[in-house]
């Protein structure tokens, strides 16, 4: 099972990742469990300067930005 954590505070931004993140899994089938990591703290430990960032399984994938599912799929899939 994948573990999808979305890093970010809850903006508008953050939700779209989460949601594109979402359906990229979904597509792709992948089991995987979705993780919103709101906390500051726990998002610098990842090394993460600006938000949105997606990590899977503990490895950040991107950051600053909100790529489309499709784009999503090509780095989980």
């Amino acid at each position: 099972m994948k573990k999808i954590q979305i890093l970010g505070t809850g903006c508008a931004k953050c939700e779209k990742l989460a949601a594109n993140a979402k359906q990229a899994a979904e597509n792709c089938g992948l089991e995987y469990e979705l993780i919103k990591v709101s906390d500051l703290n726990e998002i610098m430990d990842f090394g993460v300067m600006t938000t949105p960032a997606l990590a899977v399984d503990g490895k950040v994938l991107i950051t600053g930005k909100v790529p489309s599912p499709a784009d999503i799929e090509r780095m989980i899939g």
